[in-house]
This record gives C-alpha cells, structure tokens and sequence, in this order.
C-alpha cells in the first residue's frame, strides 16, 4: 500500500514540474536571432513603425488575453499598429509563420521583418520592451 501512494506522490510530483516548465515559457517574447524575412504583403503591415501581428480564433479562450494586452500596449505607444488574424479564416498565413498553437503573437519592425514572437498571452510590459528600440 505504500509503495503505491508513493508512486502517486512521485507522479503527481513529476506532473507538477512538468506543468510548472511549461507555464514559465509561455507568453514570453523570444527574439529572433536575426530578423526573420517572411512573406508578409497580405498582413497589412504598417510600413511607418513595428506592428504587432496576432493569431486567433473565435473559439480560443486565451487570444482575448492577448488582445486586451496588445490593444493596451498599442494605446500607450500610438505609431504601433495591431493586425489579429484569425486562423481559421487565413490559415495560409499561419502556415507561412509556423503557427502551431493559438495565440501567438509577433513584433514586426517597419521594414516587415520578424523580429519577436510569443506563444501563450504575453506581458504588456515584456512588449513595450521589445516595441520601444523599434520605435527609434
């Protein structure tokens, strides 16, 4: 009998460590190690500052999450544009940028190049950070 609750108490504890690994990565912004040149004319792309560029569904809890960050951000920094996506109806574009969960969010500079992106609901303040050397 005790051998058994102890191999519960080992999985729950390996469950638990697990989880906690995968919640720390997400939302968090990873830059590209050099910025990512991808097929982006039908994204609608401001061509005078960065634009943050965001997936989602209609059926996808956490991508209102993420567009109350975004509309946040972008309404203390004014010259960064928002385009959301929604995959089910441009899923050609998701593809195009490897999207394999919802949300995800990028930070493209002027130029139309990837330069962060983010799985999960990131922080306003981690985006201001990586929006604001763009603004420059």
């Amino acid at each position: 009998m005790f051998a058994v609750i102890a191999v519960i108490i080992a999985a729950l504890g390996t469950a638990y460590v697990i989880g906690k690994v995968i919640t720390l990565r997400t939302g968090r912004l990873k830059a590209a190690a050099e910025p990512v040149e991808v097929d982006t004319e039908d994204l609608e792309l401001s061509r005078t500052g960065p634009t943050i560029v965001h997936f989602s569904a209609v059926w996808c809890g956490p991508c209102a999450g993420v567009r109350r960050v975004v509309d946040q951000v972008c309404a203390e920094l004014p010259a960064v544009a928002h385009v959301e996506i929604d995959m089910d109806a441009n899923p050609e574009a998701a593809r195009r940028l490897s999207v394999l969960s919802l949300p995800t969010t990028f930070i493209f500079d002027a130029d139309g190049r990837q330069r962060y992106r983010a799985s999960g609901v990131p922080k306003a303040a981690d985006l201001r950070t990586a929006l604001e050397p763009l603004l420059a």
